[in-house]
């Protein structure tokens, strides 16, 4: 139940990150970055149709579509989705909100950071709205095409569209609201952490084990490799650590064996022991 509500209120929110997003940054700047949304800019402008009724038909519309030609098992959730974003669009319209700026750059900027949280959001909530990427879904099954490649081909048609339909220049700064977009769903879910992941060969694995728990209290996690060219056994190291901790990890193991091979790479929300719970330690060397 407490995992249900909280599901809930990711979809909620990020349903209001997104219509304020849209309705207060894009829409008022002619900024039709991709999806249902961007062509209800386009359609807004050429037939004067309420972006928020249109939104909420098409995504019920979708919704059915994906339903009777995929087969997908859509929840309550996305319906709830594909209702409540566009009624809080309808919400901006009835009061006539206008635009937050003026600039269209920063319009581009705080839009696409807007939307990208709030989708970003939905998708923790294991929820949906609909939109495009169900139409990507079924020209990927007719046509075999990468979903990925369908998603951008349909995103970019949009903005294309827009860039015809306004200014080149527009349909620049869609791109730009569409690429900080897609940029902010993976901050938001991968998390904002900048841990490090490290990856040490060392012949001295056994003493760097003991160094990283005594000096850093961190463990370690020894994974079998194989030399590609030695067609030896050379075990690995995997290492997570904190941004802060990265310089004190370096020194011990220089210290310990100036010639290890050490590769450092970004640990998105580490889950776990000694990062998001208590650590526990078993069996320590």
């Amino acid at each position: 139940m407490k995992q249900i509500v909280k599901d809930y209120l990711y979809l909620l929110t990020g349903s209001v990150f997104v219509a304020s997003a849209f309705s207060l940054f894009l829409l008022p700047n002619n900024l039709a970055s991709g999806g249902v949304s961007g062509i209800s800019v386009i359609t807004y402008e050429l037939f004067g149709i309420s972006p928020g009724a249109f939104q909420l038909v098409a995504n019920v519309l979708l919704l059915i579509i994906g339903w009777a030609i995929l087969g997908l098992g859509f929840g309550v959730k996305s319906l709830v989705g594909s209702i409540f974003l566009p009624g809080v669009i309808l919400f901006y319209e009835a009061i006539d909100a206008g635009a937050a700026v003026d600039d269209t750059l920063l319009a581009a900027i705080f839009g696409g950071v807007g939307v990208g949280v709030g989708l970003g959001l939905i998708f923790r909530g294991r929820a949906s709205t609909g939109g495009m990427d169900l139409i990507a879904q079924v020209l990927h099954k007719f046509t075999h095409i990468p979903l990925y490649l369908c998603i951008a081909i349909l995103d970019g048609m949009v903005v294309l569209t827009a860039a015809l339909t306004f200014s080149f220049t527009t349909g620049l700064y869609a791109l730009i609201a569409l690429f900080i977009t897609v940029k902010m769903i993976d901050f938001v879910q991968l998390g904002f952490t900048q841990d490090k992941m490290a990856y040490v060969i060392s012949e001295k694995r056994d003493f760097i084990v003991r160094a990283v728990f005594e000096e850093l209290d961190r463990g370690a996690t020894e994974i079998q490799a194989i030399g590609a060219y030695s067609r030896l056994d050379r075990p690995m190291l995997m290492i997570v650590v904190r941004q802060s901790e990265v310089s004190r990890l370096k020194e011990i193991i220089r210290r310990i064996d100036p010639e290890a091979f050490l590769v450092f790479s970004e640990a998105h929300e580490v889950l776990g022991q000694g990062f998001t719970s208590d650590k526990r330690y078993i069996n320590v060397p």
